[in-house]
């Protein structure tokens, strides 16, 4: 299983962009994010890049332990579903959902 650490931003994300393609090239597709508690837009830049990565050879990336921040910031460029997140994240906070009485 991939394991994300505690941070995954635009200052080490080369590096784990690499070590988690390596990975995925090698037939892994767990990737577990419990332990993340700081990230950015990289961090699902380099989800993306993984579940390309794992299409391509027929597999599905699976994550584990997804933090709230990581499933909004997903869900707010509109990634979440394609990275089977969709469902942890509340359909009504979506963003240009508007519920009306």
């Amino acid at each position: 299983m991939l394991s994300l650490g505690t941070s995954l931003t635009n200052q080490n994300a080369a590096a784990v962009l690499r070590d988690g393609l390596a990975r995925v090239a090698q037939g892994e597709t767990q990737v577990d994010c419990t332990g993340l508690a700081q990230v950015d837009s990289s961090a699902v830049a380099i989800l993306l890049a993984w579940h390309r990565a794992a299409a391509a050879r027929n597999l599905a990336l699976t994550l584990r332990g997804v933090p709230a921040q990581l499933s909004q910031l997903a869900n707010l460029y509109g990634v979440d579903g394609l990275l089977g997140l969709a469902n942890d994240v509340d359909p009504l906070s979506r963003p240009g959902h508007h519920h009306r009485h």
